[in-house]
């Protein structure tokens, strides 16, 4: 498993929400590292995987449990 960088805690927050406070946290960290997003909204699942795919940063990890959403980032 990857080391984690930066959390973030996103539960409760509606799209584009999760996703917008996983950019932030990546604009500040370096290159390599990586932020783990928990999030409760449905619709992040496809804005994360579109978010990496476009972003070229690598979506580790994406798994849900119980309607709780993780997600492990790795800035390009």
């Amino acid at each position: 498993m990857s080391e984690i960088h930066c959390r973030v805690d996103a539960r409760q927050l509606d799209c584009p929400l999760p996703l917008l406070k996983a950019k932030q946290a990546l604009n500040r960290m370096a290159s390599g590292e990586v932020v783990e997003v928990l999030a409760t909204d449905v619709g992040s699942q496809r804005d994360f995987a579109v978010f990496a795919a476009q972003s070229g940063n690598t979506l580790l990890l994406d798994e849900e449990r119980h309607g709780e959403f993780r997600y492990l980032l790795q800035k390009k």
